[in-house]
């Protein structure tokens, strides 16, 4: 029901966050229920995606397969898991500080609610970027006990990269989307243009990107970090096209986790070898 791909998106921005806030490693202690925190939330988020949707994942030829649809799982089995994998990310915001256990409700509010953001609004694929944006400032907030608005330039980088890959992933749904009245960028002005919008997002993200070695003073590793996303950010369009999406899932799965951690690796080591 939740693939591992589905943390690693997030989870690399997340560390990197409390890597800026901290200035080198956090606490192994502030690292630990920084993950579970991050995997919890992200569980929660998905499997309460699957809840949702269950109807319209049964509709769609693309996903009648999926645990729920299918019968694998049960709605009473998804549901206990929702809610214990929120019991968990509640437990792991109250081990780092008492703002991040403050504010745990309105993150989980973030993630949950997105899943009914299609069925009235286009603009869902950026709700979605968001709901994953929102990691590295809540990994900051979890290190340092407050915001910086330096780590908003990473929140809104991560939001467009999210909502640039969540376009192309929904040209897959065009037509169903249509017959089906739910709301999305390819449904509203087709694929070749939702093809250009997500491009778009995605240069704003490389723009935000470039911005935070001048936020935070970071040198020429993390400098050649963006260079590096900005070239895979490229090779991941040049796997799609509107006659051809058959690459699609290489592009949402493979490249994206490839993109966060390349992001994080070089970040970390700058911060690291500059210390």
């Amino acid at each position: 029901m939740i693939k591992w791909e589905h943390s690693i998106f997030a989870l690399p921005f997340a560390l990197s966050g409390a890597m800026l806030a901290a200035g080198g490693l956090p606490t192994l202690h502030q690292l630990t229920w920084i993950v579970i925190a991050m995997i919890s939330a992200r569980s929660a988020a998905m499997a309460f995606n699957r809840v949702a949707d269950a109807a319209i994942d049964a509709a769609n030829p693309r996903t009648r397969t999926r645990a729920l649809p299918a019968g694998t799982l049960t709605p009473t089995f998804v549901t206990t898991f929702v809610v214990v994998s929120c019991a968990i990310f509640v437990f792991a915001a109250a081990q780092l500080n008492r703002l991040t256990l403050y504010l745990s409700p309105v993150v989980l509010a973030i993630v949950l609610l997105y899943s009914y953001t299609k069925r009235f609004t286009r603009w869902s694929h950026l709700v979605l970027g968001f709901a994953l944006g929102i990691a590295p400032a809540a990994a900051w907030i979890a290190v340092r006990g407050s915001l910086d608005p330096r780590i908003l330039l990473l929140t809104a980088a991560v939001t467009f990269w999210v909502a640039g890959f969540d376009v192309l992933y929904a040209c897959q749904d065009y037509e169903f989307d249509r017959a089906s009245n739910l709301h999305s960028l390819p449904r509203y002005v087709g694929i070749p243009t939702a093809l250009w919008i997500a491009r778009l997002f995605h240069l704003f993200m490389i723009g935000l990107l470039i911005s935070l070695p001048l936020a935070f003073g970071l040198g020429t590793l993390a400098i050649v970090g963006v260079m590096a996303v900005a070239i895979l950010l490229a090779y991941e369009h040049s796997l799609v096209s509107p006659r051809d999406l058959s690459k699609l899932n290489a592009a949402f799965f493979t490249m994206n986790g490839v993109i966060s951690v390349v992001f994080f690796v070089f970040v970390a080591a700058d911060l690291l070898f500059r210390r």
